[in-house]
């Protein structure tokens, strides 16, 4: 590794150190926790889908549906049927697992805006079996879901341990992420985003690799919904509208596809926007936030973290030895 790779690593790990710094004091300096919270949970889901769009190059704008599948099948089995948190957080990531799964067998042979109309076409599916099923709440939603005791020992009731339970996982899936992409599987994943041909040719079944990355980022994405109903105490059908699938889109791009803190800082963006803004301009800050990503696309692509990264890369090229 020479000295530009050395120096920016270690920039990078002061980065991130920091970040984790100012997130577990971030309650303590006055800091809603609810708000942070809800935040942390679309950081989730917008790591989960930067590892099918940034590191795979799949199109889903049906991402919702999982996040919802979760979030409705945690909901219902916390309040209704008695389960433990931790107990209706897998299964919930497991339902939407399983429902990636089942979309994914039909979508992942298409390419394209063809996989991205699929996967739209499923999650509209979804959205009205969830506006239609009887244990659903229909438009009223799933309301009142009990955070209950994590293991039987903490109270999720208390928003303090509440919140640190959320970092917890948050860190854990942030780092599950990056070993997926840093291993021998993720360097296929881009070289099927790179050139899906060229990987064909090198003997790679193309198809189980984004199957595998597709159930992936749908059971992580169903993670995120569960912890959203436990935390706010409710799954609503605005968590299957196409809508939330294109403000993780919007996340993803913000910050900047294909890097690991991009959707991060995309997540924390769009939220803290829209908590800030929704008392001041009421429904305009659909609008201001459409604005945003206008600007987003036409000033800087690679989103925020993307656009530092290319700047870094260029000052590296310039000052090297000609």
């Amino acid at each position: 590794m020479d000295a530009g790779a050395a120096s920016l690593a270690r920039a990078s790990r002061i980065a991130w150190g920091v970040g984790l710094l100012l997130l577990i004091v971030a309650p303590f300096a006055g800091v809603y926790p609810i708000f942070m919270m809800n935040a942390l949970c679309f950081a989730i889901f917008a790591c989960a889908f930067n590892l099918l769009l940034g590191f795979t190059g799949l199109l889903s704008f049906g991402h919702a549906a999982y996040f919802a599948a979760s979030a409705y099948a945690t909901g219902y089995l916390v309040r209704s049927a008695g389960w433990s948190p931790e107990l209706g957080v897998l299964a919930g990531t497991a339902v939407a697992a399983a429902t990636g799964l089942v979309v994914g067998l039909i979508a992942i042979r298409r390419q394209g805006i063809y996989f991205a109309m699929i996967t739209l076409a499923m999650a509209q599916m979804v959205y009205f079996v969830f506006l239609q099923a009887p244990f659903t709440g229909g438009e009223d939603g799933l309301q009142g879901v009990p955070r209950g005791m994590l293991f039987g020992l903490l109270p999720l009731a208390n928003d303090l341990v509440m919140y640190f339970v959320v970092l917890a996982v948050f860190v854990a899936v942030f780092l599950f992420v990056i070993r997926i992409v840093h291993s021998p599987y993720g360097q296929v994943l881009k070289a099927i985003r790179e050139n899906e041909p060229r990987a064909v040719s090198l003997g790679y079944n193309v198809d189980r690799y984004k199957l595998l990355a597709f159930v992936l980022s749908t059971a992580l994405a169903g993670l995120a919904g569960s912890l959203k109903t436990l935390v706010l105490g409710f799954a609503t059908l605005s968590d299957a509208h196409w809508s939330l699938s294109g403000e993780v889109v919007l996340m993803t791009l913000l910050g900047g596809m294909g890097t690991f803190a991009g959707p991060v800082l995309g997540a924390f963006t769009i939220i803290g926007l829209q908590n800030f803004l929704a008392d001041r301009v009421g429904s305009w800050v659909t609008v201001i936030i459409g604005a945003i990503f206008v600007v987003c696309v036409v000033a800087f692509r690679r989103g925020f973290v993307g656009e530092v990264l290319a700047w870094r890369q260029r000052r590296k090229g310039s000052d090297a030895p000609r």
